[in-house]
């Protein structure tokens, strides 16, 4: 069943691209914008990380902390942040574990063909880590205005 505004974020442990440990539960007291992102690397969603990116002392103003997620492997997320310069927590999803959790992984199709992949959504999640947002319908170039 999907996840609603005012439901529990489902609680993960995951060591970032960086090597750092990220657990949802040690964030309690610091907003988190959790988004999902199909492929680094790709268009949209270079311009979504870099749109993030370009706006983390707003965001981080507003007392979010900045958390991608995608299926990539940390190689890739490392390469993805260096040519981009990000600066914020990549999350190497391999085993699918959160876009199940998180019920993103979903059946796509393109040029007639369908395939599982991640749908493009990001979470926000209040400092009792409670859901106070789902953007599903996301702006690539201008995520970070989503975002209140």
């Amino acid at each position: 069943m999907a996840l609603q505004i005012g439901d529990t974020a489902p609680t993960f442990s995951m060591v970032d691209s960086d090597g750092t440990l990220v657990d949802l539960s040690a964030l309690k007291g610091t907003k988190v914008v959790l988004y999902f992102y199909p492929k680094d690397d790709t268009p949209g969603c270079t311009a979504q990380a870099c749109n993030l990116n370009e706006n983390l002392d707003y965001l981080s103003s507003k007392g979010y902390r900045v958390i991608g997620v995608s299926v990539d492997s940390n190689a890739a997320h490392t390469k993805f942040k260096k040519k981009y310069n990000l600066n914020f927590s990549l999350l190497a999803d391999t085993e699918h574990e959160l876009v199940n959790k998180y019920h993103v992984w979903v059946e796509k199709s393109m040029y007639g063909k369908t395939y599982m992949g991640t749908a493009r959504t990001t979470f926000l999640i209040d400092e009792n880590g409670i859901i106070t947002d789902i953007i599903s319908k996301v702006d690539t170039k201008n995520h970070s205005s989503q975002i209140h």
